[in-house]
């Protein structure tokens, strides 16, 4: 019995050592600032679509969907996306991308949008190795 237990900790302990990535602290502080304005909720909702946009924005510069997939925050909870606020009216994202189905990021792109117009601009796009 021993034996079984030590054998399903080392099995466990081993298929949590290779689970995908994950970030260990996501750095959101767009939504710190929009929950210190009046109305927060116009803000977040802004928020949430410029995530949107941002991912948007990578998957064009990375040959659409078929190619490139960034990865699942860009895709969840706005309060989990990885944004900072730049306190001149635009938000930045800087996220990985994988190729869809894959595990291992191929690109690291930073996309900064205007929380206003939602014009968008492609900071860096960069090969990951």
């Amino acid at each position: 019995m021993k034996f079984i237990t030590s054998l399903v900790t080392f099995t466990f302990l081993s298929l949590i050592s290779v689970t995908l990535p994950v970030r260990s602290k996501t750095t959101n502080s767009c939504i710190e600032g929009a929950k210190k304005t009046s109305d927060p909720l116009p803000q977040i909702i802004a928020l949430g679509r410029a995530k949107n946009v941002a991912r948007q924005a990578a998957q064009v510069v990375n040959s659409g969907i078929e190619k490139y997939r960034p990865e699942d925050v860009m895709h969840g909870q706005v309060t989990k996306a990885p944004c900072t606020d730049n306190g001149d009216g635009t938000w930045t994202f800087n996220f990985q991308g994988m190729v869809p189905g894959g595990s291992v990021p191929i690109r690291n792109t930073t996309v900064t949008i205007d929380s206003k117009t939602f014009d968008v601009k492609i900071d860096r796009n960069t090969v990951l190795k």
